[in-house]
């Protein structure tokens, strides 16, 4: 008698219900022979990172150390924090603190907002040739050189050819030094690097302007809504991500400041509130006659690491009200 086995028995598994092999895309040499111009290209930009921000890093060693040239920086003694002590000690330190934190906040205050209200103006103006013609001209200034700006700067404020001078001449008014006066220091700093920078800066609020769908303020315009509402209500909140970004890097350079414009425009007389961590780090570990290099890389590296403090906590502090964050 033959036994007919059901089909719940059978130990073999339907070819429907097979799990299909999953085809393997190409492998990573497949992708260098296919996109090899790509990765060349990407390949200089990764060495010259590699060498001029990464290598560089090597030397922070001697912040910890007594460096000297004959030892090298392993032969050189381990002092450990003896350098960050001696800065947090020093007589300067404060003085240095302010300075830097004064002028990069006051800078902040004064140029942040500039930009965006120049991109937001020219936005809404109709004749393109008009703003195409304010873009150059606010653009421009960017292309002209630290050195050539604090050249002009001095031309015009000097205590006794400057154009400054003689118009208060003319008008019969007080002539004042202002590169010597320490109080003037900062409101020629700030404001000459506002003129630079503020047309080239706007770009970036321009660009993010453009994702604004226009069907927005045309059914704003229906609504009966004003320039100034479309602004607030629509411009505004397209732009409020890149600004809140922009922000964020801001605040983690607080300790750092433009070095070659404020070097270019100290001397002795407004040495007391243009001296900044970036200048006394160049006086102290290249000017002096004995350059001391592990004291000023320990300065430098204690100002980094309280900018990236800084910046993590903007970070945290934009994505948690902001809603919007670098990470």
């Amino acid at each position: 008698m033959t036994t007919l086995s059901s089909p719940s028995s059978s130990t073999t598994t339907p070819a429907a219900t097979r799990t299909p092999a999953r085809k393997s895309g190409p492998g990573l040499k497949a992708k260098l022979r296919r996109h090899w111009q790509m990765y060349a290209m990407l390949a200089l930009p990764l060495l010259w990172l590699a060498i001029f921000a990464y290598w560089p890093m090597y030397g922070v060693i001697i912040a910890f150390k007594d460096f000297n040239v004959v030892d090298g920086i392993w032969g050189s003694p381990w002092v450990g924090l003896k350098h960050f002590e001696r800065f947090t000690d020093s007589y300067l330190f404060w003085r240095l603190i302010k300075n830097t934190v004064v002028l990069h906040v006051y800078e902040l205050v004064a140029t942040f907002p500039l930009p965006i209200i120049l991109a937001l103006a020219l936005n809404m103006v109709r004749r393109r040739w008009f703003s195409r013609w304010v873009q150059l001209i606010t653009y421009a200034p960017h292309f002209i050189s630290t050195v050539v700006v604090v050249g002009i700067i001095v031309v015009l404020v000097d205590p006794t050819t400057g154009v400054v001078t003689r118009l208060t001449d003319l008008l019969g008014l007080p002539t004042f030094d202002l590169l010597g006066n320490p109080g003037s220091f900062r409101h020629l700093y700030v404001w000459s690097g506002a003129w630079q920078t503020m047309g080239f800066s706007a770009i970036i609020y321009l660009a993010a302007l453009t994702s604004v769908d226009p069907e927005l303020h045309e059914a704003a315009v229906v609504d009966g809504a004003s320039r100034l509402r479309r602004v607030w209500h629509i411009d505004l909140p397209a732009i409020r991500p890149v600004a809140v970004v922009l922000l964020i890097l801001n605040m983690g350079s607080i300790l750092s400041v433009g070095f070659e414009k404020v070097l270019l425009m100290q001397n002795n007389l407004n040495l007391h509130a243009s001296e900044v961590i970036d200048t006394y780090v160049y006086k102290v570990g290249l000017e002096a006659q004995i350059p001391q290099f592990s004291y000023a890389t320990a300065i430098g590296l204690f100002r980094s690491v309280v900018g990236l403090v800084l910046l993590v906590v903007a970070n945290s502090i934009a994505r948690r009200f902001a809603k919007s964050s670098l990470w």
